[in-house]
């Protein structure tokens, strides 16, 4: 444990430092996190010595897809869900079901997996993380209908998969073990606690009683988190529901303590995802990719390039997305942390095909980590040309030119950032 401690101080110290590059160039964190693991760990540099039945791989990737579902649910509350819903709804509604179909396609006939297994990967590999399409989310210059989409797709979808995963994870253990009444109390008491205990919490704030000092409130969603993942540890409600719907409610209900927690929320999760990238990266050994035969990495690559953009390009026939939007949407669906945290669920299963599978997904994982995270910046710049950018910023463009050519000097860049920031 003072290892793996030691090994993430010591990656962390060097990718806070390099991070303003890694925003500017194709340079990833998370990718970097990933090699890290790798190098450090069996096989390369044996720093890291670690195996998928280690009790931290377990205990780290938990408390990661926790965090991260409950920050991911407080950026989706219902009034933004509303608002807006049309095209994240064509995402969610059609291309996530499309993605997991052709991804089970591509398992059961490319790789020989039966039914149950394929549509289990298919379902685990069906999140997409915004994580690694930074560059695109972030950038200003891509259409706001675009980085609302992705926003809203990929913190929806890492809830939404869960179930699927779950049901199909139950079918794969045999129909001894299939149990949908106790599989449908988990998931019903799990989005209960995930309701109940932030709604509570909020109701309480408001009475003339309570009220957290402005020091103290970042802490208010951090005890509701703490709260929730208790009682669902306690009542065997499913943790990962409860965070998702913890995060909606708290959007939904409580403004406040949404701004409030939002920025230390953001960066408490990501500590937890790139602490789990790290060992993610320790457990894909030269030995493990080694096992892997040419069909398994055939499907790897055709889940990234075939199964999503087919899956997209269905679901947005006749929408109004411009030609450039829909190849940035069909190309960004990064498989991300939660395909990690579900494969490793898989993996401690012990259903028979759980290390084949485990194999199919990691290599995905890492494929799509690679290709992804270093393609957004490129991706992004597609948008650099007039006609693509949203249309307040070619006005805000337009009006800076025309003041500076009015006091007889050229528009450069300083006046068009004058005129981004008026806007």
């Amino acid at each position: 444990m003072t290892t793996l401690l030691l090994a993430f101080a010591a990656v962390l110290l060097p990718a806070v430092l390099l991070s303003s590059l890694a925003h500017r160039t194709i340079l990833s964190t998370a990718a970097l996190f990933l090699v890290a693991g790798f190098v450090l760990g069996d096989g390369v540099t044996d720093v890291v010595s670690l195996t998928p039945d280690d009790p931290v791989v377990g205990t780290l990737a938990e408390l990661a897809l926790f965090a991260v579902l409950f920050s991911d649910g407080m950026r989706v509350g219902w009034g933004d869900l509303r608002s807006a819903w049309r095209l994240p709804g064509r995402a969610l509604g059609w291309g996530m079901p499309l993605t997991l179909v052709v991804t089970a396609l591509l398992a059961r006939y490319v790789v020989g997996l039966d039914w149950p297994e394929a549509l289990l990967i298919g379902a685990l590999l069906a999140p997409t993380d915004p994580v690694f399409a930074a560059a695109l989310v972030g950038n200003d210059r891509v259409p706001p209908r675009l980085r609302h989409l992705l926003n809203v797709e990929s913190g929806v979808n890492d809830g939404l998969a869960l179930p699927f995963v779950v049901l199909f994870l139950a079918i794969a253990a045999g129909s001894e073990d299939l149990h949908l009444g106790e599989l449908g109390l988990e998931l019903a008491l799990g989005i209960a606690i995930g309701i109940a205990v932030p709604w509570a919490a909020i109701l309480l704030e408001r009475l003339r009683f309570f009220s957290a000092s402005t020091r103290y409130e970042p802490l208010n969603a951090i005890a509701i988190g703490l709260l929730v993942l208790a009682l669902g540890k306690a009542t065997h409600g499913n943790l990962f529901l409860a965070a998702f719907a913890a995060g909606i409610t708290v959007a939904t209900f409580g403004e406040r303590q949404r701004e409030s927690f939002e920025q230390f929320g953001e960066l408490i999760a990501e500590i937890f995802k790139l602490a789990a990238l790290l060992v993610f990266g320790a457990l894909i050994t030269p030995r493990f990719l080694g096992e892997i035969d040419w069909r398994g990495w055939v499907f790897a690559v055709l889940a990234l390039v075939a199964a999503r953009p087919l899956a997209i390009w269905v679901a947005f026939l006749r929408s109004r997305l411009s030609g450039r939007e829909q190849l940035a949407m069909m190309w960004f669906g990064p498989k991300g942390f939660a395909s990690v945290v579900y494969a490793l669920l898989v993996l401690k299963s012990g259903i028979p095909a759980a290390d084949q599978i485990f194999h199919l997904a990691a290599l995905t994982i890492v494929i799509s980590i690679l290709a992804h995270s270093s393609t957004d910046i490129v991706v992004a710049r597609w948008f650099d040309d007039e006609h693509e950018v949203p249309a307040w910023f070619a006005s805000a463009r337009g009006r800076a030119r025309r003041v500076a050519v009015s006091l007889g000097a050229k528009a450069g860049p300083d006046e068009e950032r004058l005129g981004d920031r008026e806007h």
